[in-house]
C-alpha cells in the first residue's frame, strides 16, 4: 500500500461521514423542534470545544496534514462557520483539497521529516510516515469521533455505520 493509500482515502472517508452526521443532526433539530446553535455548541464537559468546532478542527486536520507530509503551502481556514450548512460546506471545501493531492506527492514523504507547531513558540520535526500515524491521523479521529460522540449524546439517530460513512 503506498503512503498516499494510506493518508488521503482515511480522510475522505471521515470527512464524507462527517457531513452525513451534520445531515442527520441538521433533521433531528428540525424533527425535535431544537434551535441549531444549541447542538452546534453542545460540548461533552465544559473545558471542552463545542461540536461546530470539532468539525472545525477535524477539517483542519485533514488539511494540514496532507500539506506538511508533501510540504506544500498549508492553507489557512478562519473558523467563521455557524451551521451546519456552513460546516457541511467546509467539509466540502476540504474535501476537495485533499482529493487535489496526487499520489506522486506522497511518494518518499514518509521518511522526510516534517516539522508543526505544537505551542504558540514549539515545533516538533517527525518523520511524514510517524506525523501522519501517531499525530495527525489520532487527531483527526479523536475530533471526529467527539463530534459523533456530541450527536449521540444529543438523541441524534446515528451509530458506528454512520461515522464510518456506510450509511
Amino acid at each position: 500500500m503506498s503512503f498516499y493509500d494510506a493518508t488521503v482515502p482515511a480522510y475522505l472517508q471521515v470527512l464524507g461521514s462527517l457531513s452525513g452526521l451534520l445531515t442527520k443532526a441538521e433533521a433531528h433539530c428540525t424533527a425535535k423542534k431544537i434551535a441549531p446553535e444549541v447542538l452546534l455548541n453542545s460540548r461533552l464537559y465544559p473545558d471542552m470545544l463545542p461540536l461546530s468546532k470539532q468539525i472545525q478542527l477535524a477539517s483542519d486536520f485533514a488539511t494540514r496534514g496532507c500539506a506538511r507530509v508533501t510540504h506544500s503551502e498549508v492553507p489557512q481556514t478562519p473558523d467563521t462557520e455557524k451551521t451546519f450548512e456552513e460546516l457541511r460546506a467546509r467539509l466540502a471545501k476540504t474535501a476537495d483539497y485533499v482529493k487535489s493531492f496526487e499520489p506522486t506527492q506522497f511518494e518518499g514523504a514518509d521518511a522526510k521529516d516534517v516539522t508543526f507547531p505544537v505551542g504558540p513558540e514549539k515545533t516538533m520535526t517527525m518523520k511524514g510516515q510517524q506525523f501522519i500515524s501517531n499525530f495527525s491521523l489520532p487527531q483527526f479521529y479523536f475530533h471526529a469521533a467527539i463530534a459523533h460522540g456530541l450527536l449521540r449524546q444529543a438523541g441524534v439517530e446515528v451509530g458506528k455505520r454512520d461515522f464510518l460513512g456506510a450509511n
